[in-house]
């Protein structure tokens, strides 16, 4: 977790870096803090940076950019260099911030398996490669063991 710890909280809607809405909370008189934000994003491992599109987006919530980049790498760390992971990023008025970083993403594992660099220029319409049912199974199967947000699905779902 990140090195500025802040209490949980329901993040808003929205994935595939898109900017979530704000989410309201409410504050106490026994100092919680109010969660300005909740962004989710796409970053390869080991690769944040106060360049675009990390910096800008971090820098719009008015957090500090280079600890963010510095956590973000070091929770990172035991994947492999470029690897895009799932991040979510709760911003608090009082320019704290929790970040959790999950798992590779699914596409990424699905685009491994068939040795792809990118998807089908027109998905639905053109195949890119093929999978086995078998791998597909493993994605399943590795998706559900790593990824908390997953724990609840069943075999058949995923």
């Amino acid at each position: 977790m990140s090195s500025k710890k802040g209490g949980g909280g329901k993040g808003g809607k929205g994935g595939g870096g898109a900017a979530a809405a704000p989410t309201p909370s409410s504050s106490s008189a026994s100092g919680e803090r109010t969660i300005k934000q909740v962004i989710k994003m796409t970053i390869p491992a080991g690769q944040a940076s106060p360049s675009p599109p990390v910096g800008p987006r971090v820098g719009q919530l008015g957090l500090p950019i280079m600890p963010f980049c510095k956590d973000f790498n070091e929770q990172s760390k035991h994947f492999a260099d470029g690897i895009p992971l799932s991040c979510k990023l709760v911003a608090y008025d009082d320019r704290s911030y929790k970040l959790r970083v999950f798992g590779p993403t699914m596409s990424y594992y699905v685009k491994a398996c068939a040795g792809l660099d990118k998807g089908a220029m027109a998905p639905g319409k053109e195949v890119a490669g093929h999978i086995p049912l078998k791998m597909v199974y493993e994605i399943a199967k590795l998706q559900k063991e790593k990824d908390p947000r997953m724990k609840h699905y069943s075999m058949k779902a995923l």
